[in-house]
């Protein structure tokens, strides 16, 4: 019998999860690598972004479809639940308990790490980097599990901080007068080319920017009035999210110009940094980014506490009975949350050694969970898709449409994935298979 959670987040909170999660540091540096391929066509760019989104936009209103018709805990586990099958639902909780989450955590702090020793100039070595990461890591933990209201406030708070620049850089960008700023002696100078449809490319660094939305459904039952509220926050934040992001793109290249931000790559933002704010503008701007990556982690540590005790609720791990036992006071499992955090340490020990070693070469642990996890959604959207076949779902726009679109951004990221490392890709998509495979067979030989 599941245990039912207090209802304690809003429409606000929902939504902004989605937004702060999604957008991290990428979009900061997506910019010219976008231009880059686009042989600096703004407009190209501009298309790049939108068919991006389509992996999140139209996934997200496809999955509204299943929101609404199930009061299964566990987000999108509850979805395969109610909809699929209650041993795939155990394989898919797996993965994401023990890989889709705790990966994403651990790189997103190390990240933070790392944008934290530039702050300071600081010449971390990697143990630097990933010991500021791993207090970073500790310190959402403790904030989320000692009081629920904290990691919404941070959350919302982070979600609000992080959009300032990206708003200010949109805005000002439109009306900026002053003429593009010169590309720095000495730096190579890329001027604009006809890449033809070469410009595809750029799908694959687009659509990874866009990854994290599916996170918001995990605090379903702990969200106020879920069946109105839950498909209004995967609609609006998605929408925000490609606002911004378009916005952004828009008004840093009318302000640095296209040359510029292909010239100067990642550094291209520290320029806009000295152009509205000073001297130390680049310094500001980091200090934002870094606010930016720490929402993504609070973020992802809010549904990876809640994960261990859905399954345990269900039966679906090993000490179940435990697990689901949601504390009084904290109003969170202690089980779950000391088996979120274990894994998460582990995952953090196994990413400082595929970078001291670089087996995975420019890649990293959260690719294995990144691509896997958009062939795991598209069940679900042929599933929405069937449902509409049998009239149970009325809207031919959310029942066909939508599915479809959202299968083809899976396709995007699936395809993308596996063409910018096509030997590590392939072995991370068996390694997370074996995983579900797992925990489909403990929860059929549990339930036999």
């Amino acid at each position: 019998m599941e245990k039912k959670n207090q209802q304690h987040y809003g429409l606000f909170t929902a939504t902004t999860m989605i937004i702060g999660i999604v957008i991290g540091s990428g979009i900061f540096f997506k910019a010219d690598d976008v231009l880059n391929y686009t042989g600096g066509s703004v407009l190209l760019g501009a298309l790049v972004f939108c068919i991006g989104a389509f992996s999140i936009i139209f996934g997200s209103l496809t999955l509204t479809e299943l929101s609404v018709r199930t009061k299964k805990s566990g987000g999108v586990i509850g979805y395969y639940e109610e909809f699929i099958s209650r041993k795939i639902a155990a394989g898919f909780g797996w993965f994401q308990t023990f890989v889709y989450y705790p990966t994403i955590i651990v790189v997103v702090s190390w990240v933070a790490g790392v944008y934290t020793s530039t702050l300071f100039g600081m010449n971390a070595s990697l143990e630097g980097q990933v010991f500021i990461g791993l207090i970073y890591m500790i310190f959402i933990y403790v904030i989320n599990f000692l009081s629920l209201k904290l990691g919404g406030y941070f959350q919302n708070l982070t979600t609000v901080i992080k959009l300032i620049p990206l708003l200010g850089i949109a805005i000002i960008g439109f009306f900026w007068g002053d003429p593009n700023p010169k590309i720095p002696i000495g730096v190579k100078a890329i001027s604009k080319s006809d890449v033809g449809f070469k410009w595809i490319a750029a799908l694959a660094p687009i659509a990874f920017s866009f990854d994290g939305w599916i996170v918001a459904p995990s605090i379903t039952d702990e969200v106020k009035n879920p069946k109105r509220t839950m498909p209004l926050a995967l609609i609006i934040g998605p929408i925000v999210i490609l606002s911004v992001y378009l916005l952004y793109f828009l008004g840093l290249n009318n302000m640095l110009g296209p040359e510029y931000v292909m010239s100067l790559g990642d550094n291209a933002v520290n320029k806009v940094g000295e152009l509205l704010l000073g001297i130390h503008g680049d310094k500001i701007i980091l200090i934002f980014i870094i606010i930016a990556v720490l929402g993504v982690v609070n973020g992802v540590t809010l549904g990876s506490l809640r994960m261990p005790q859905a399954l345990a609720s269900k039966n679906m791990i090993p000490g179940g009975e435990k697990i689901a036992t949601i504390h009084p006071k904290f109003h969170l499992s202690i089980g779950s949350c000391l088996v979120s955090f274990i894994v998460t340490l582990i995952w953090m020990g196994i990413h400082y050694i595929t970078q001291k070693t670089g087996v995975l070469g420019q890649s990293d642990i959260s690719e294995i969970s990144i691509v896997f996890s958009y062939i795991c959604y598209i069940i679900l959207y042929v599933k929405v898709f069937i449902m509409k076949k049998k009239g149970i779902v009325r809207s031919k726009f959310k029942g066909i449409i939508c599915p479809i679109l959202g299968i083809l951004g899976s396709m995007i990221i699936l395809i993308g994935g596996i063409t910018s490392n096509p030997t590590y890709v392939p072995i991370f998509i068996g390694f997370c298979l074996a995983i579900c495979i797992a925990g489909y067979l403990f929860y059929k030989n549990k339930n036999i």
